[in-house]
Parts: structure tokens; C-alpha cells; sequence
């Protein structure tokens, strides 16, 4: 394509091209610090284009594709070809990811030992662990928890923090020096600005962790805590990997471990404060 970035994020790499050098320079920017794919080769292309040529031009609409993609998709406008090449990225994973269990969760580090947050759009996850992140704990992943079938490891993925409405100003004031992208008014999931994870969470990101406590937090409801049965997480979490049917018994297995293994409770909070006081409190309990 006319223009192309290529980067390395964790263990997967991808190359992302577009009709409009736009949300090319975003990403150059954005992801600067990040490794190219070794040797150059890469895992996945992802491509935004314009579906009619006199769309490139006039009234501009993004069309995410790549190896993989979802031929009904509704195509964004050209001021937010970031977010495109972010979906794009997603999309690649949640469609043709094998050698990983795919769980949609943040996940952060500490001691080797890692955190999963897993939830519906709208918990908090993100906005959890990007105010860990700035209290001292590597981030691994804000969209994907990448899960070895063969180690039981999670490995990272630390693509950019993706902060949806409220809690933009939130880290805003949470991390005064970090490095945020542009706003993005009005897509289809409220106003979002991206987030660039830490100088620690991009050097380290070829270091697995083990898992050591799932949290399936909810935001709103007076603060709580619910232990969760086996049963129960073994459900939420197929409803929340991208692949697990696709992985087959590899997939089984490595859920199967998990949930043998790690601790799980459910957690309600109110305000980020008492949320993060939770997750401390739990993790030093628990982990």
C-alpha cells in the first residue's frame, strides 16, 4: 500500500498499511518505541483503504481488512485511522491467533506474577490497569492476554491503553507525563484517546509472567466481593477468549489450567480509588 508502518508488539508482529499517510504518522508516533519484527517478517497484515478510489478524496472512510476480515464491517472516518489500525491489529488476532489462548483482559505484572482483569466492555479494566501501571506495575496488555497452551505462561501484549470517556481525564491526571494520542470524538464507542504504555511495559515485553489472580471486576455497584466457583469462570472465560473453540483441546486444556490454578473473585467498585485499594488488597491476600 502506499503507506506502512511495521512493529513488534510482545511476540507478534504486524504490518499495517494505508491509502492515507494519516494514520500512518499516528502510529510512527504513537509507536516509536517499539521493535520491528524480527528478521522483518511479520505475522499479520492489516490494510485501511478507501472502498472506491474518489473516497480516498472526498469524504474519506476507512476500510479495515488485512489477511483476515469481517466483509459486512462499517468503514471510519479518516480522522480516526488510528482507532482503524488499532481494530485492524484486533481483528487479525481475534480471527487467525493460534499458537495463544486469546482472553479479552488487561493484564499487569508484578514479582513475575501476573493480574488478569476480564470483563465486559464498560468494567473498567483498562482504566484499572492503566492506574496500576502508574503505581508501579508492568503492563502486559490492555486488550489481550496471551495464554501458552504449552507453559501455562501469559505473555504480553502491550499495545496501546485504549481510555474510553470518563476515564481519559482520569489518567490525565494519574500520569501527568505520559505520552496520549489524539482524541477521538464520537466513535462508535463514546470519545477515546489512546494511551502509550510505559518506557518498563515496552522494554519487558518479552518476558512471560505467571498468572497468579483473575479478578472479573464490574464498576458502579457499592464495593463487594464474590468468590467464583470453577463452573462459573470456566463459562466467562470461553465467552471471553476470541479462539478457544478455534484451539480445540489445546484450548480445553490450557482454560482448564487456569482455572484450576489461579484464584478468581468478582469485584464491585465504585470510583477508581476504592477499585484500586480492592485490587491491592486482594492481590496481597490472594497471590
Amino acid at each position: 500500500m502506499r503507506y506502512s508502518r511495521m512493529l513488534r508488539i510482545g511476540p507478534v508482529g504486524f504490518r499495517v498499511g494505508s491509502d492515507w499517510r494519516g494514520p500512518i504518522a499516528a502510529l510512527d508516533d504513537l509507536y516509536r518505541d517499539y521493535p520491528l519484527p524480527e528478521d522483518g517478517i511479520v505475522d499479520f497484515n492489516v490494510r485501511l483503504f478507501a472502498a472506491r478510489p474518489w473516497r480516498r478524496f472526498v469524504r474519506p472512510a476507512v476500510m479495515i481488512g488485512g489477511d483476515y476480515m469481517l466483509p459486512d464491517a462499517l468503514p471510519l472516518p479518516l480522522a480516526q485511522g488510528l482507532l482503524a489500525a488499532e481494530m485492524g491489529m484486533n481483528l487479525q488476532m481475534a480471527l487467525a491467533q493460534r499458537r495463544y489462548l486469546l482472553l479479552h483482559a488487561s493484564a499487569v505484572e508484578r514479582d513475575g506474577r501476573a493480574l488478569l482483569l476480564s470483563g465486559v466492555s464498560g468494567a473498567g479494566k483498562s482504566t484499572l490497569a492503566a492506574l496500576l501501571m502508574t503505581r508501579g506495575w508492568r503492563l502486559m496488555g490492555d486488550e489481550f492476554a496471551l495464554v501458552d497452551p504449552a507453559s501455562g505462561l501469559v505473555h504480553a501484549f502491550p499495545r496501546l491503553l485504549s481510555l474510553k470517556n470518563e476515564s481519559v481525564p482520569v489518567l490525565q491526571r494519574a500520569a501527568p507525563g505520559g505520552r496520549f494520542g489524539p482524541l477521538l470524538a464520537g466513535t462508535p464507542k463514546g470519545d477515546i484517546r489512546h494511551l502509550v504504555p510505559d518506557a518498563t511495559a515496552i522494554a519487558a515485553m518479552d518476558r512471560p509472567a505467571v498468572p497468579a489472580l483473575l479478578l472479573f471486576p464490574t464498576f458502579g455497584p457499592a464495593q463487594a466481593v464474590r468468590e467464583v466457583g470453577a463452573a462459573e469462570t470456566f463459562v466467562r472465560l470461553t465467552q471471553a477468549s476470541t479462539n478457544y473453540v478455534a484451539m480445540g483441546e489445546r484450548g480445553f486444556g490450557s482454560l482448564g489450567r487456569l482455572v484450576q490454578d489461579v484464584p478468581v473473585r468478582a469485584i464491585d467498585y465504585a470510583d477508581t480509588a476504592s477499585g484500586i485499594a480492592l485490587v491491592e488488597r486482594l492481590w496481597s491476600e490472594l497471590a
